[in-house]
């Protein structure tokens, strides 16, 4: 069982970047680690469903959605954390944003909050002037 820990969010101001984290906590068997999965950075804002940012499968393919393109970056560090650089962050960014992986797969066509099955609590990113 994936244990998923969010780390990073804060308070920033337009323009700002943030990097957020986010690795595996539970036992760590070595194919625990977050490196066999496809692993995704999704937020959600009250109201609205939860909107999937970035990917990152096994292999690091990547994908983005279109909102962040050219802004953000998915990233391994090793085998167990996955990073998500955000610059020039925008208003429209706020969010609680959460950390996912599909348990299932080492690679993902989509980045989709259905296909994944182990979930982080989440962190709060604010970009307020």
């Amino acid at each position: 069982q994936l244990n998923i820990v969010e780390s990073g969010g804060d308070l920033v101001q337009p323009g700002g970047s943030l990097r957020l984290s986010c690795a595996n906590s539970g036992l760590m068997p070595p194919h625990f680690g977050l490196d066999r999965y496809v692993v995704g950075w999704f937020r959600q804002v009250p109201g609205k469903e939860r909107e999937g940012i970035s990917c990152i499968s096994s292999g690091g393919h990547t994908i983005y959605a279109d909102s962040v393109k050219g802004r953000f970056t998915i990233s391994r560090d090793d085998a167990n954390t996955v990073y998500l650089q955000m610059n020039s962050l925008k208003l429209e960014d706020t969010a609680v944003y959460y950390c996912a992986a599909d348990s299932r797969s080492s690679w993902r066509r989509n980045c989709n909050p259905s296909d994944m099955d182990s979930w982080g609590k989440g962190t709060q990113v604010t970009v307020s002037l």
